[in-house]
């Protein structure tokens, strides 16, 4: 309300301005007359035509204000978008019939790690004003395009993008729309640009390895570097009545935490509508941030928007433990009672 006011006494003065120098120009006579330009009939203060020009000019300019106010947001926003890496993947994008399937990669690529590390996979999908997301377990045995036998899943990643998108469709069945892949350490400046995340801790949490220490309980605002080294973990430990206890689900209470922190961050970082907010967070993703090569800068708003006001159901993909003949741990999908998931999210 504030700034609508201050536009519209701005617009006000300029319209005022803009007003005197019409009436000047427009007056019949000549100088040194004796009566001043533009003077008001006698016994009429302000005559009903002219306070009519004023509120009209005053509105005029509140709505140049906004017009240039649109224009320079919309070029800023532009050129953020213009930064973001886009990949190739294209070609692969299937489209769903009635709502938009996003396939979010979560990665872990930094100085000292080799090779490409996918740490999380979500399946998010928006359809008539509701959001459900499902996490793929990056140890999932499926067929890859152009490999012979079964892999993990994580090893289409490995293999690209464009194979990771073609190995989600003939393997589960989902068509995807878009591809948005965002590195967690850019997540960390992310978290410093909205001022913290919350995630609700149960227990205190640590993990030496990565660096967590969480003493409090219940919801706790996490920083950047405390964010990272919350979805980096792979010994979480809490301690539950005084004794501690490594989470013995190993990968996938992992992936549920990703998942958790990712639709925080996001749901934070949408629902913001301080420009000054959305210039850190537009300067903090620009980095770290890919998405498909077909993905358009309204595509990207309305993605914001989506994570933003909803709130999305999480499913889980039924999956069992398995070895294979080599010993690696893997996860196989118990198809009868994935398909009921799956088809959710094929429209």
């Amino acid at each position: 309300m504030i700034r609508l006011l201050l536009l519209f006494f701005a617009g006000l003065l300029a319209g005022v301005l803009a007003e005197q120098v019409w009436h000047r120009a427009r007056d019949p006579r000549p100088a040194g007359s004796g009566a001043p330009a533009g003077a008001a009939l006698p016994g009429l203060r302000h005559p009903p035509r002219r306070r009519r020009r004023w509120v009209l000019a005053g509105l005029a300019g509140v709505a140049v204000v906004l017009v240039v106010a649109a224009a320079g947001g919309y070029l800023y926003a532009d050129g953020q978008f213009d930064k973001i890496e886009k990949v190739a993947v294209g070609d692969q994008l299937a489209g769903s019939a009635d709502g938009t399937n996003y396939l979010l990669v979560g990665t872990d690529n930094r100085p000292g790690v080799e090779g490409n590390r996918s740490d999380t996979m979500l399946v998010l999908r928006t359809a008539g004003g509701t959001s459900t997301m499902m996490s793929i377990p990056r140890d999932l045995l499926v067929t890859i395009p152009g490999r012979s036998g079964e892999h993990r899943i994580n090893a289409a990643y490995n293999d690209g993008p464009a194979v990771l998108v073609r190995t989600v469709q003939e393997s589960l069945g989902i068509p995807i729309d878009r591809y948005v892949e965002i590195n967690f350490t850019s997540f960390g400046g992310l978290v410093d640009a909205i001022g913290g995340v919350t995630i609700d801790f149960p227990h205190p949490a640590s993990d030496p390895k990565s660096g967590l220490n969480v003493t409090q309980t219940g919801p706790v605002e996490l920083d950047g570097e405390q964010a990272l080294a919350y979805v980096r973990s792979r010994t979480y430990t809490e301690t539950i009545d005084g004794r501690t206890q490594v989470d013995a689900t190993s990968d996938l209470g992992r992936v549920q935490r990703q998942q958790a922190f990712m639709r925080a961050v996001l749901s934070e970082a949408g629902a913001s509508r301080n420009p000054l907010t959305m210039a850190r967070i537009g300067r903090s993703l620009t980095k770290g941030l890919k998405v498909d090569d077909h993905m358009t800068l309204r595509d990207a708003a309305v993605f914001a928007w989506n994570m933003g006001r909803l709130d999305p159901e999480s499913v889980v993909l039924p999956t069992t433990p398995a070895r294979t003949s080599g010993g690696a741990a893997v996860l196989t999908l118990r198809q009868a009672e994935a398909e009921p998931v799956l088809a959710r999210f094929r429209g």
